[in-house]
């Protein structure tokens, strides 16, 4: 094992589960990556063989069929499979944002109508807040679901950036409510809706266009949704109380937060596994090229930034699995991690001159994917106004 990016304290168990995971990622997604990659295929036979290993129920409570892992043991296997290719660790995200606010906030026939079949990967999660021009303005949400006589909602509106929108059979929707309240975001419900998976039309009411056509992060379908006229039941509402959708889907974040965290601690991971090896490899002035101090010191402040991301990205873990509140250290953790992320990503590809430009190298998609992570669960400035915020309440003079 390597001496990066390590933690203490596991159980056997959890370090049984991490050594499966890595080796799953040498042996099966690192060769495949580059080509599903570049032809922007869905990796449906990894996807299958994440199925079989049960990664799709690691969180979710042994008594609905899960391993009733931590978010810990998640986010350090997400770390595993993004050093692999991004692209797999995003199709259990969303699914398990989606599983988690299940499990927290869900009526009990909630949980055990969906639970089970989330566990097994049968029912695969996605979520949607974003909508068109509203960006990280999640209070200014349009898409409404007005209530019927007979008690069902009809929701119209559109929803933007959905990670997973047509490969997903279940979507957790914020949409507005009119709920009387005095402050728009305690007017928002949401809403669980399954679908079958696929593109256009998908059910009356409901259609997913076409993938959207991204710089990096490929393989892995991000759509939008629209909604016109879609018939939800009352039952279809997360915790069965409108109103609650704002808090509902932040404590979802998170946990998306973290998950982002420990992409960009994979994806680091991976750029400076690519640098140190080329280093050695490469030979300029008779010797190879990490025996050249300008090279030997950008190595030192990689390996640095990949050790610091990852010790904030556990602690954001723990943090949320012990009760307490984390969305500071989740933002910190977030805000570094994918800083940090960009930073290593293009020191390796300068390490690596010309070759770092061609399709041929690894390092070359590394260089597409990290950007998203900058901007994935909410941008860097984003996560500055939550760390300030709470900073200026806790040390308010």
């Amino acid at each position: 094992m390597p001496r990066l990016a390590q933690t203490p304290g596991l159980t056997e168990f959890q370090r049984d589960i991490l050594s499966a995971v890595r080796q799953f990622v040498d042996r099966e997604i690192i060769p495949q990556a580059r080509e599903l990659e570049h032809a922007d295929t869905y990796p449906e036979r990894i996807v299958d063989q994440m199925k079989e290993l049960g990664l799709f129920g690691l969180m979710i409570p042994e008594e609905y069929g899960g391993l009733g892992e931590s978010l810990l043991t998640y986010a350090l296997c997400v770390e595993e499979l993004a050093r692999g290719w991004m692209s797999v660790s995003g199709v259990i995200n969303t699914h398990f944002i989606v599983a988690y606010m299940v499990r927290q906030h869900g009526t009990e026939e909630q949980k055990r109508r969906l639970l089970p079949r989330m566990a097994t990967g049968e029912l695969r999660g996605a979520f949607s807040m974003s909508e068109p021009e509203l960006g990280s303005d999640v209070a200014a949400i349009r898409t409404k679901a007005a209530r019927d006589a007979d008690g069902t909602y009809s929701i119209t509106g559109q929803k933007m950036w959905l990670t997973n929108g047509g490969s997903s059979t279940l979507v957790a929707v914020l949409v507005r409510t009119d709920e009387g309240a005095d402050k728009p975001h305690r007017n928002l419900t949401t809403f669980l809706i399954e679908k079958p998976s696929g593109f256009g039309d998908v059910v009356p009411g409901l259609t997913i266009p076409g993938k959207l056509d991204k710089l990096g992060y490929k393989g892995i379908d991000t759509t939008e949704m629209i909604l016109d006229g879609y018939v939800a039941q009352a039952a279809d509402v997360l915790g069965e109380a409108p109103g609650q959708g704002f808090v509902q889907m932040m404590d979802g974040v998170e946990v998306g937060r973290v998950n982002v965290s420990a992409r960009a601690c994979g994806v680091a991971v991976r750029a400076f596994e690519l640098a140190v090896r080329y280093a050695q490899q490469r030979n300029t002035f008779g010797k190879p090229i990490a025996e050249h101090q300008a090279i030997a010191f950008q190595l030192a402040e990689m390996a640095t930034k990949v050790e610091a991301a990852h010790l904030m990205m556990v602690n954001a873990a723990r943090l949320k699995d012990s009760g307490e509140r984390n969305d500071v250290a989740a933002g910190m953790a977030k805000y570094l991690a994918s800083e940090f992320c960009a930073e290593v990503t293009q020191q390796s590809f300068r390490i690596h001159g010309g070759y770092g430009y061609s399709k041929e190298y690894e390092i070359e998609r590394l260089m597409r994917d990290a950007p998203f992570l900058l901007i994935g669960e909410g941008t860097s400035e984003i996560q500055k106004m939550i760390i300030s915020k709470n900073l200026l309440q806790e040390y308010r003079v």
